[in-house]
């Protein structure tokens, strides 16, 4: 009986520990630093990897070796698609997570030679993963604003164009009149390089190729298409916008038929056990008095 419940006792307060793990990095997601761009839009990084940043060139020397060149890429790109291209680059990314990486090992040393060995792990397995697990959370946010806003986009911009309006024109009255978002600040960017000068093609594939998100891209490769061949391009936006629409009908009952498959798990973890715990334990409290 008492080593049930000494099972027990060391199930729980693992699930515990894991949710305070989890509770402590999403309070630290949730705690940003904004700051004001050239084009008055408000980014935000996280305080955890704002703490890191002023120390980033004592370590800038080993992140530009040639041996972490592929991840510093990686991290680039990753950084363009979740909008922070321009507030941090991969080099500082990288050299920050090298240097939450030797904090956290720090610190589970430390913790190891108290007496806290799991606590110690458990902090050095957060520095290790939180600022990966961070940036891919930002561009899969930043994709869904994106997949989310497009079709209404490209509703207005069908409208407007085939009111009469040519497509630079169309695009810059709604990007006026939108509440900015993560598809608006894209969209105005390429605007404005395409009134400095840069050709619509060209603008429109940077695009392409610094979000790369795919309902995005197929949209901006159409209306590439489109123009290179002289095809118009009202109608080509409503056919675009109809087919998003469809596709996002589509995900949303993928989703909400894997909704009672994804549910097994909690259920199993959580809900199951402490069912079995409060059935079984008056029969094994009384099964133990009696023999």
């Amino acid at each position: 009986m008492n080593g049930f419940i000494t099972i027990a006792a060391a199930i729980s307060a693992g699930i515990c520990v894991g949710i305070l793990v989890w509770l402590f990095l999403y309070a630290f997601s949730r705690i940003e630093m904004e700051r004001n761009l050239e084009e008055d839009v408000v980014v935000r990084l996280p305080l955890l990897v704002k703490i890191f940043l002023p120390f980033v060139p004592n370590v800038r020397f080993v992140v530009r070796g040639n041996s972490l060149e592929a991840m510093v890429r990686q991290s680039e790109d990753a950084l363009t698609m979740a909008g922070f291209g321009q507030q941090i680059s991969g080099e500082d990314f990288v050299a920050v997570r090298m240097l939450m990486f030797m904090m956290g090992t720090l610190l589970m040393f430390a913790l190891f030679f108290g007496g806290h060995a799991i606590m110690g792990f458990l902090i050095w397995v957060m520095f290790y993963i939180y600022p990966g697990a961070w940036l891919r959370g930002a561009v899969k946010k930043r994709h869904m604003e994106i997949m989310k806003a497009l079709p209404n986009v490209l509703d207005l911009l069908s409208l407007s164009v085939e009111a009469g309006k040519d497509f630079l024109n169309s695009l810059r009255d709604i990007m006026a009149r939108r509440q900015t978002d993560a598809l608006g600040e894209e969209l105005s960017r390429t605007l404005k390089e395409i009134q400095l000068g840069k050709k619509r093609v060209v603008a429109l594939r940077d695009l392409v190729n610094r979000v790369k998100q795919s309902d995005l891209t197929s949209v901006m490769n159409a209306i590439i298409q489109a123009d290179e061949l002289g095809v118009s391009i009202g109608n080509l936006l409503r056919i675009q916008s109809d087919l998003l629409r469809n596709k996002r009908f589509t995900r949303a009952e993928k989703l909400a038929g894997e909704a009672p498959v994804k549910m097994l798990f909690p259920m199993a973890l959580f809900i199951f056990p402490a069912v079995l715990i409060i059935l079984m334990t008056p029969i094994i409290m009384q099964a133990s008095q009696m023999f």
